[in-house]
């Protein structure tokens, strides 16, 4: 993210030394991005990052997939996926590709037994259910219902529920995440016609330093595999950082809409971006106010992507049979749009509360042994009249 950001205390000058006050060295850590070319922080640590005592045993954690090549329209019914304790075991991907891997989980309690790396993949976490506080060594983020979590690749993180009843959205994207370049200038600054800025970012705070020798279990999802290392010092142990890359939340509810006379296209929703893919924001917004507009949206040929909406809460208005926790999957190749009677019936209506968020991928998904599990085997002939 093109924002600049620090935390604790850092020397003066990169790269040099910064002693502790007993005289002896912290350990400067670079936390980048390809290569040395992309966004990076600089942490400084009470001890060597770099001390593994042991490398248990590697699980494979690759998707099952049930249908290699879909042109079926589907319904998912997401808070059919039953809830588990622990935070990785619940999640359950249902949607994938070779750039991105879509799922839900449903965890009840926190991450607190281990510490957990994906070195594979950017992770954006939706909050549909639950609040808490997401912690890493570069400081922590308190979340609640409505907020996306980007973490970057290789953070270490644990994560700390409020209740028992929680509910994600996940995406791991192999590609890294950003903000909409449409939005930003070229020093990387959210424009004025922006449907949100930096204001609105949730950043770490409140860093907390460990200085802990022991047995510290960190599971790190690697190709496909998850793999467990134990380290001899808490990974925690961060006296200060600065730089660009770090987590971050952002609010739906802070997203706001573009409007104009007539039906808008999906892109003024988009909210994060990658080469494979992007995600968009629906919120409660007013409709076209062109005098014979129709604020449903018009039937669309999904020739170049799929279409994955997952329905956060309140009025689907192109949409029939819909819940919250609902995922729609409109594929590559044939054409979709809303139910019938729907288009008519947005005819004269002024807005819409609808709040749900949509991943369009480049290239076709897949579709799980979990996804067949939830779905609702009909949906593509809903549009039947």
């Amino acid at each position: 993210m093109p924002i600049y950001h620090k935390l604790g205390k850092v020397p003066q000058k990169r790269h040099t030394q910064f002693e502790k006050p007993d005289g002896s060295l912290y350990y400067e850590q670079l936390f980048g991005t390809i290569g040395f070319d992309g966004m990076s922080s600089l942490s400084y640590h009470v001890h060597r990052p770099t001390q593994v005592k042991e490398i248990g045993k590697a699980l494979d954690i690759n998707p099952k997939i049930a249908v290699e090549k879909n042109i079926t329209s589907r319904k998912f019914i997401g808070f059919d996926v039953a809830p588990k304790d622990d935070f990785l075991e619940a999640r359950e991907p249902l949607l994938v590709n070779n750039d991105v891997h879509v799922g839900l989980a449903a965890p009840r309690k926190s991450l607190t037994d281990y510490f957990y790396k994906n070195a594979d993949a950017d992770e954006m976490l939706f909050i549909h259910k639950g609040s808490g506080i997401l912690k890493t060594f570069l400081g922590n983020i308190p979340f609640e219902y409505g907020d996306y979590l980007i973490i970057p690749r290789g953070m270490i993180y644990q994560i700390e529920f409020d209740t028992e009843d929680n509910r994600i959205l996940y995406a791991e994207s192999f590609h890294p995440i950003y903000t909409p370049k449409r939005y930003r200038n070229w020093f990387g600054q959210l424009l004025e016609h922006s449907p949100f800025c930096e204001r609105d970012y949730k950043l770490p705070q409140d860093l907390q330093t460990f200085d802990e020798k022991g047995e510290f279990l960190m599971k790190i999802k690697k190709q496909g595999m998850l793999h467990q290392l134990v380290y001899a010092t808490h990974p925690f142990d961060v006296v200060g950082w600065d730089g660009y890359n770090f987590p971050y939340g952002f609010s739906i509810h802070n997203f706001e809409p573009i409007t104009g006379r007539v039906h808008q296209p999906p892109p003024v929703h988009q909210t994060f971006e990658t080469s494979a893919f992007v995600v968009c924001s629906f919120c409660p917004r007013l409709y076209d106010y062109h005098p014979k507009s129709i604020p449903a949206p018009y039937n669309h040929s999904n020739i170049d992507s799929d279409e994955v909406l997952y329905y956060v809460d309140g009025d689907f208005m192109s949409r029939t049979g819909i819940g919250p926790g609902y995922i729609s999957l409109h594929p590559a190749g044939i054409p979709h749009g809303p139910h019938p009677g729907t288009y008519e019936a947005s005819i004269g209506k002024k807005g819409t509360e609808e709040l749900a968020v949509m991943i369009d991928t480049f290239k076709p998904l897949q579709v799980t042994k979990n996804a067949l599990k939830i779905d609702d085997g009909k949906y593509y002939k809903s549009w039947l009249e």
